[in-house]
């Protein structure tokens, strides 16, 4: 008799297709968002308390680190979003031909940058 031996997977060279990345994606922009909602939650409650802690809630957000953090949240956030739409739409059987799938992939992945850089561009306008 003889044995099938394992296969060995080298990780490096495995090329997932583009619906796959955005699968991994979304899955990590849910974690993301959930671990950081005590943080938001935090901001939102110390501006509603007083206005001497809003003050020093305000200078904390024009800190440049800050921004890049609450630009990636709102990445994640409209990324998770328009994923999950993708995602309710596949469990109802649409859009799931291989050209419609990694079509969609796409347009997830252009659609939550360009809307990103709009929403936290009329941001900093405001």
């Amino acid at each position: 008799m003889q044995k099938e031996r394992p296969v060995y997977l080298d990780i490096h060279k495995i090329r997932l297709p583009i619906p796959g990345i955005v699968s991994i994606f979304h899955r990590f922009s849910g974690v993301a968002l959930f671990i950081c909602i005590p943080l938001l939650l935090w901001l939102f409650s110390g501006t509603l308390s007083h206005e001497s802690t809003f003050n020093t809630y305000h200078a904390l957000v024009q800190n440049p680190l800050a921004k890049c953090i609450f630009f990636v949240l709102l990445l994640a956030y409209v990324y998770h979003s328009l994923a999950g739409v993708r995602f309710l739409l596949l469990d109802i059987h649409k859009g799931t031909g291989l050209n419609t799938a990694r079509t969609s992939a796409k347009a997830v992945v252009v659609c939550a940058i360009v809307l990103t850089v709009i929403i936290y561009g009329a941001c900093l306008l405001s």
